[in-house]
């Protein structure tokens, strides 16, 4: 789960604080081993640090579900 303190401000914050996204999230994660994807690629084990949406959020695909909590459009990654 989020810290309050980490979770972007902005327009999307609500999104990002929903108990839709927060499962989404988790299950996500956890499906991938809470490993960094692209560093799995090249044979690397580091732990993920953030589900990225691949395509970025926008105002305007913000309540699309086929964006916001597609797994086809996540990626988990490293702060690296």
């Amino acid at each position: 789960m989020y810290r309050r303190d980490t979770v972007p401000n902005g327009f999307a914050r609500a999104f990002y604080m929903s108990p839709e996204w927060i499962r989404c999230r988790r299950a996500y994660a956890e499906s991938k081993g809470w490993l960094c994807e692209r560093c799995a690629a090249n044979g690397l084990i580091v732990p993920g640090d953030e589900v990225h949406h691949r395509i970025r959020l926008t105002r305007d695909n913000l309540r699309d579900p086929s964006i916001t909590l597609n797994w086809d459009n996540l990626e988990l990654l490293c702060k690296d």
